[in-house]
């Protein structure tokens, strides 16, 4: 599935925040809270209890004003499920050729964690052109700009220790998009904090689109 789909997905905005609660009743008013500050791609992590069950109950709340995804797919039957179950994409923290083949059979995007050279040809190869750069910390933002020598029209969005400083230098070097957890999160299914959230990812956004 190429990237244009998935930024058609996301109505151009830049931010995916990756959502890793201790229980899938914690996602309903963090998904609300961020609606409300402007990011419209959720990505539910198969790590936090009851995620594929609470799925249709949230996109059928949220389907008009957020992109929700599942990540940490790792198995193909897990894939396969978050797709029956109405995932609009599917993230993964590595790259496996039968859950990739699930979301390409399927038509779904999909966004593959990969980090080296190899990795990045293998996906291609596979039918994706979009991937996910991780862990994104470890490399930094020039990293992009090394793999676009041999992968010209490579597209990646990065994950993986992304703050706002570094958000702003990854769409500097062409990132669509990127995948924001704890920095944008913070410890807001421990405290239920929302308002801090809202402040938060309010201000991700301004920055983002104030500099983009």
């Amino acid at each position: 599935m190429s990237l244009a789909t998935f930024d058609t997905l996301l109505g151009g905005r830049k931010i995916i925040a990756v959502l890793r609660g201790r229980d899938s009743s914690q996602y309903e008013g963090v998904i609300e809270t961020l609606i409300d500050s402007g990011v419209n791609g959720i990505e539910l992590t198969m790590t936090t209890p009851g995620t594929l069950d609470a799925l249709p109950a949230l996109q059928k709340r949220f389907a008009d004003d957020a992109c929700i995804g599942v990540g940490t797919v790792v198995k193909e039957e897990a894939a396969r499920k978050a797709i029956d179950m109405g995932a609009e994409y599917l993230v993964a923290p590595n790259l496996k050729s039968d859950v990739v083949s699930v979301a390409v059979d399927a038509a779904v995007p999909m966004l593959p964690g990969v980090l080296t050279p190899s990795e990045v040809q293998q996906a291609l190869d596979l039918g994706v052109q979009t991937v996910k750069i991780f862990p994104a910390q470890t490399v930094g933002a020039g990293y992009l700009k090394h793999l676009r020598g041999p992968f010209p029209e490579l597209q990646a969005i990065p994950s993986g220790g992304v703050d706002l400083d570094t958000a702003r230098a990854w769409l500097s070097a062409g990132a669509p998009a990127v995948s924001v957890g704890g920095p944008l999160l913070g410890d807001v299914f421990s405290t239920g904090d929302l308002a801090g959230l809202g402040r938060t990812a309010s201000a991700f956004v301004r920055k983002l689109e104030t500099d983009s």
